[in-house]
């Protein structure tokens, strides 16, 4: 995959975002492994915007690691400075689940029944709540009805 080309703007942007970021991928005296380049995909993935720390005193190494970097994964070289590089990449979008008939499933919910007379602790009580019922405000779990609605409604 070539590298993402970026505007002089753009890049400004992401390098403005990058500053307060920590480094996410550290790359040792190994150089780039095939390990080092898979986790680096995987923080691209989950962040978008990271920050590598190179290990190494040869500039141009870190300049090399950089481009190939870019161009293995498909992200754009943000900056070099030192040895940290910035590497961005659009995150992907996820897949959604194809079932949307789901119910939601049963909930443990907590109850706090607070004393009367204001000296004793709360009691705690743990309920379950299943998809059809709901809790009410003073603490008791009801089933949810159906709604109602009008028979003219429904007929037409």
């Amino acid at each position: 995959m070539p590298a993402i080309q970026l505007t002089p703007p753009q890049r400004k942007e992401h390098r403005a975002a990058a500053h307060h970021l920590d480094p996410v991928v550290l790359i040792g005296g190994d150089g780039l492994t095939a390990a080092v380049i898979k986790e680096t995909d995987q923080a691209l993935n989950a962040h978008g915007l990271i920050k590598v720390r190179v290990f190494s005193d040869d500039r141009p190494a870190r300049e090399a690691m950089l481009a190939q970097l870019a161009d293995e994964l498909g992200a754009a070289p943000i900056q070099h400075i030192g040895k940290l590089l910035v590497l961005w990449r659009p995150i992907p979008e996820k897949a959604k689940a194809e079932r949307d008939d789901r119910m939601p499933g049963p909930k443990i919910v907590k109850i706090l029944k607070f004393s009367k007379s204001g000296n004793h602790r709360p009691q705690i009580k743990k309920v379950k709540v299943l998809g059809n019922e709901r809790v009410t405000a003073g603490g008791e779990v009801k089933r949810a009805r159906k709604r109602t609605t009008s028979i003219k409604k429904t007929s037409t």
